[in-house]
């Protein structure tokens, strides 16, 4: 990496790496994002489940 940062830099093309790792960075950062969005979801589906089988629990009591 460090030669490919080199010959970039060398040829003047700076913006380009920068925009490069800028979108790279943002890419990392919506996978991240979503990966936490998707188990903040399981576990409210599970709390929810949770919510539903008391709820029948206490109905059948009744």
């Amino acid at each position: 990496m460090d030669e490919l940062t080199k010959t970039i830099a060398t040829k003047g093309d700076l913006a380009h790496l920068t925009l490069f790792l800028w979108a790279s960075g943002a890419s990392g950062l919506l996978v991240w994002t979503l990966r936490e969005l998707a188990s903040a979801n399981r576990r409210f589906n599970s709390f929810v489940q949770e919510i539903a089988s008391l709820n029948r629990l206490f109905k059948r009591g009744n």
